[in-house]
């Protein structure tokens, strides 16, 4: 084999290497919570995570009018379009109960992330 031929496959498995641990494949145990605004409500209401690992949670607004997610204890907000979905990322958060609320719809829509 030439030597510019070795040198290439070289640096293209070093290339590969290199990206695959810059952007790595998405683990399968990594965890995606649902949650459904329905009439101004989430549903389910109580989302259980485990602790101390990053959670991506998917937000689905089935109503007509938008909704922004709110939570000072997860330190996000998202507003969530009308039929549209959106996706948010906490974590890892320690054990315990973490509010969220629907800001436009404040008195209804009300939830909890409750890691454990």
């Amino acid at each position: 084999m030439p030597r510019t031929s070795n040198r290439l496959t070289q640096s293209a498995a070093f290339l590969v290497l290199l990206l695959s641990a810059a952007f790595p494949a998405r683990a399968a145990d990594d965890v995606e919570v649902a949650v459904a605004i329905r009439d101004h409500r989430f549903e389910p209401a109580e989302l259980r995570v485990p602790a101390n690992r990053k959670v991506k949670l998917l937000v689905e607004n089935h109503d007509a009018t938008a909704e922004e997610f709110e939570s000072h204890e997860l330190n996000r907000e998202k507003i969530v379009p009308a039929k549209g979905k959106v996706a948010i990322y906490i974590g890892p958060l320690a054990s315990g109960r973490y509010p969220f609320y629907g800001e436009y719809h404040d008195k209804t829509a009300r939830g909890v992330v409750v890691a454990e």
